[in-house]
C-alpha cells in the first residue's frame, strides 16, 4: 500500500474528500507532493475498493451517494454477514468468544465514556471477531471493502447517540447466539441487526439532505445528486 493511496483514502473517509468529489490527477499530485505515476495507481486501487469511480473520457471521482446505494451496500452486507454469523456459530471456538466479549466489553466501555467517536472502529472490531470465527477469508474481502464505504458513509451522516444502546442489545443476543452455536438464531438476529443499521442511517442520511436541499428528503437527494 502506497502512502499516497492511504492518504487518499483518509481524505474519503474523513469527508476532507466529499461524495461526488472529481479528482484530477494534477491536483491530487501537487496536494501530496507526488508526481503523477503514484496518484494513477492510488487512483485504480481505490476505484478497486468502490471509494472512487473512474468513467472513461471523464476521469475520476469519489463515489456518489444516493438511496438506492445505501440500501445496496447493507443488502450484500446483511447476506455476507448473515452467513458468517452462521458459520460463526458452528465454527467458533473458546477463543473466539472470548475476543467477542472483550470487543463487546471495549465497545460498551466507549459508550459508557460517551467517546462516540470511536465507537465505529470498536463496532468494526466485534463484527471481525465474528467474521474471522467463520473461517471464509473469500468472503473477507469483501466485508472488508464494505466496512470502507460505511465508514464514509458514517463520518458523513453520524450514527445518531441514541442508537448505541439497542446496538449493545443487539450484540449481547448475538454473543448468546453463537455461544450456543445456535446457527440459525445468529443468522436472524445478524440480519436483524444490519437491517436496522440501514434504516438508521437512510433515515439520518435523508433528514441531512432535506435539510440542505428542501423540506421534502427526494427533493432534497435529487437536488444534491444534481448538483454533483
Amino acid at each position: 500500500m502506497s502512502d499516497v493511496e492511504q492518504a487518499i483514502r483518509d481524505d474519503i473517509v474523513s469527508g476532507r474528500l466529499a461524495f461526488g468529489t472529481r479528482l484530477r490527477i494534477d491536483e491530487l499530485a501537487g496536494r501530496y507532493g507526488v508526481s503523477h505515476m503514484p496518484v494513477r495507481e492510488a487512483l485504480r486501487v481505490l476505484h478497486g475498493e468502490g471509494l472512487v469511480i473512474i468513467e472513461p473520457n471523464k476521469g475520476a471521482r469519489v463515489l456518489t451517494v444516493h438511496p438506492g446505494f445505501i440500501e445496496d451496500l447493507f443488502d450484500m452486507r446483511a447476506a455476507l454477514e448473515t452467513m458468517l454469523a452462521r458459520r460463526a456459530a458452528e465454527r467458533r471456538t473458546q477463543e473466539h468468544l472470548e475476543k467477542l466479549r472483550r470487543a463487546e466489553g471495549d465497545l460498551e466501555a466507549l459508550v459508557e465514556k460517551r467517546d462516540f467517536a470511536s465507537v465505529a472502529e470498536a463496532n468494526r472490531r466485534f463484527h471481525t471477531v465474528i467474521n474471522d470465527a467463520a473461517g471464509n477469508p473469500g468472503a473477507l474481502v469483501i466485508v472488508d471493502r464494505h466496512w470502507l464505504l460505511l465508514s464514509a458513509l458514517l463520518h458523513r451522516y453520524g450514527h445518531g447517540e441514541e442508537r448505541f444502546q439497542r446496538v449493545i442489545d443487539d450484540h449481547q443476543h448475538i454473543i448468546h447466539s453463537i455461544e450456543r452455536r445456535d446457527a440459525a438464531g445468529a443468522a436472524t438476529l445478524m440480519g436483524a441487526h444490519i437491517e436496522k443499521a440501514k434504516n438508521n442511517l437512510l433515515r439520518r442520511a435523508s433528514d441531512k439532505i432535506a435539510s440542505a436541499g428542501g423540506d421534502d428528503a427526494e427533493e432534497g437527494w435529487a437536488k444534491w445528486r444534481t448538483a454533483l
